[in-house]
């Protein structure tokens, strides 16, 4: 009968002490710290090589050079009919406008999901302004 590879006493390589996070966020790696030790001072000449090839018709060198000048964008604007909002109360009302929004088809249930998020961060908001406005009240009783 063989013995289990990996009984918890040998195992292979070295593993972290306790305590060792690793290596830290946004640590570059030495293939990356070498790249940029090769490029250093180079970035001008290269992109203005790119440049003439795209003008000379390579379409990579093209894509590239204009994926720079215009990034592909993330999301695009909506536009929601939501009705003033100055107390929590009124938050009802702009929820049902993103809801009406989403069953007309006007907006997709992720970009009414993206303007709920932005309606509950608003609501939190108006509700402190609120309590403080309570309290100052309060206070001056």
């Amino acid at each position: 009968m063989t013995e289990p590879r990996n009984d918890g006493e040998i195992t292979r390589g070295r593993p972290f002490q306790p305590g060792n996070p690793g290596k830290p966020k946004g640590a570059r790696s030495r293939a990356t710290l070498a790249a940029e030790a090769l490029l250093n001072g180079e970035g001008e000449a290269l992109t203005r090589k790119a440049i003439e090839m795209a003008l000379e018709g390579d379409t990579v060198a093209l894509r590239l050079c204009l994926e720079r000048l215009v990034p592909p964008r993330k999301d695009s604007p909506i536009t929601v009919d939501l009705p003033p909002i100055t107390t929590a109360a009124d938050l009802v009302d702009a929820s049902a406008a993103v809801l009406s929004a989403v069953a007309a088809g006007e907006i997709s249930p992720d970009e009414a999901g993206r303007v709920m998020t932005l309606l509950t961060a608003h609501k939190n908001i108006v509700e402190t302004g609120d309590l403080e406005r309570r309290i100052a009240a309060l206070e001056v009783k």
